[in-house]
């Protein structure tokens, strides 16, 4: 029961909104089952399967607001849960920025549903681990991976007339490859809707070849390095850049698109030319959600262009207090590339270093946009367009703003964290200090 159709889940919400006495009531219904293996040392250690399903309900009295939530749907439950939510509003303060239940939306066509991964069982999930660890103990290598996958449901409705229903799967599966000697470390991670474009044996090559590869990693000096960063390095960057973009943060002065004087920096150049940052609820590859929490609609949006802040994410109250349309966060992005793969970047470089990842990724100011973190598992020397030795991990200080100014070249898109993002060359990127970890 924990995956319902779209009539079965109006069907529960219609019963609930009956019951409702508020002025406003909004109701969430969702549910997921999946499952998952997990594999260290070679060896499966862990694997089993959930399955979860529960209703939340606000019901508010003017601009109070109480919630509850429930997994029991009958008659009395639903009844109980409802007037337990009426209850709890009397006792919540005034929100000063309560907005009333959407009326009802025009949504796309979903296409974050595929069969192929709703139809994962355990033996697929074997078979994945099976495909990894067994080239793991023939190259001598010590494998360690998590495989996850599963879909889910989410219907809303209010006391306006609103209903949505979205079905989605994904999977999300990362290898770590250690050498036994403990020097050297390769990584991979892949994440899709549909299981039919995943190629575990592909993943555990990539991770093979790196730890092997970063076998007594030299140290060089820490400074200014042109690098080539991979999609999972670029994305510990570009995410946290496209996630700040909202307008209320940075009217209020306490964003990297916050102007001196007030307002925000929408419209303006912030970025090389050649930056183009957008989401679309069917981009076929990274299909983002069709609605958000309130059930607003999301809709196509370029972020960036041309190196422009275009549009920026807006909240209905925020909207409101501005007086312009809403724009709710996507969830998910798609940053546009190039033609080069990875080794061609490497190709066209005079001196760097080879990024494969970066991890442990914390801000230092938001109002610029300058994090601090780490390169992990396989960082490599490149003099005259090869790669010449593999390098002791570093700390870095960078803003994605500053990086993408300093932009060279741009390579093929990857899906990576549930984004499209590709492997980008970067002259001077800032790297203060030499990191022991592999």
């Amino acid at each position: 029961m924990s995956i319902l159709s779209k009539e079965e889940a109006k069907k529960i919400l219609d019963r609930a909104l009956s019951l409702s006495k508020a002025d406003h009531v909004e109701l969430s219904l969702s549910g997921s089952k999946g499952g998952n293996i997990r594999f260290a040392r070679n060896n499966v250690s862990t694997a089993g399967e959930e399955s979860t399903i529960s209703l939340s309900i606000s019901s508010s009295f003017g601009t109070k607001t109480g919630a509850t939530s429930i997994n029991e749907f009958d008659d009395a439950s639903l009844e109980r849960a409802v007037r337990r939510s009426e209850e709890l509003a009397g006792f919540a303060p005034e929100d000063r920025e309560f907005m009333p239940p959407l009326e009802q939306q025009e949504y796309v066509e979903s296409r974050n549903f595929v069969q192929s991964t709703a139809d994962i069982n355990a033996d697929y999930r074997a078979k994945v681990a099976k495909a990894n660890l067994l080239p793991a103990r023939e190259e001598g290598v010590i494998a360690a991976g998590f495989l996850q996958d599963g879909e889910n449901f989410v219907a809303r409705a209010n006391s306006a007339g609103l209903f949505a229903y979205d079905r989605r799967t994904n999977m999300d599966f990362t290898i770590t490859m250690r050498t036994e000697d403990g020097t050297g470390s390769g990584w991979a991670s892949r994440d899709f809707n549909d299981a039919n474009l995943f190629d575990p044996e592909e993943a555990a090559r990539v991770a093979i070849d790196k730890a092997v590869a970063s076998r007594e990693a030299k140290a060089i000096e820490p400074g200014n390095y042109t690098v080539v960063l991979e999609p999972a390095a670029a994305i510990g960057l570009i995410g946290p850049m496209v996630r700040s973009m909202g307008a209320r943060q940075a009217d209020e002065g306490r964003s990297f698109l916050s102007k001196r004087g007030g307002g925000n920096r929408l419209g303006d150049k912030i970025v090389d030319s050649r930056v183009k940052i957008y989401s679309d609820p069917q981009h076929p590859i990274v299909p983002s959600n069709i609605f958000d929490g309130s059930g607003q609609a999301i809709k196509p949006m370029t972020w960036v262009e041309n190196g422009e802040v275009k549009n920026m994410f807006y909240s209905r109250f925020w909207a409101k207090e501005k007086g312009v349309d809403p724009i709710p966060f996507p969830g998910s992005f798609v940053m546009e590339g190039g033609s080069a793969t990875t080794e061609e970047l490497i190709k066209s470089t005079k001196r760097g270093i080879l990024v494969t990842r970066l991890w442990y990724i914390r801000s230092v100011d938001p109002q610029t946009l300058l994090y601090t973190g780490l390169t992990r598992d396989g960082t490599f020397y490149i003099e005259d367009g090869e790669i010449k030795y593999p390098v002791k991990n570093f700390r870095f200080n960078e803003s994605p703003i500053i990086m993408l100014n300093n932009l060279e070249e741009l390579g093929q898109p990857q899906r990576i964290n549930g984004n499209m993002v590709p492997a980008m060359k970067i002259r001077d990127f800032t790297f203060t200090s030499l990191s022991d970890a592999v």
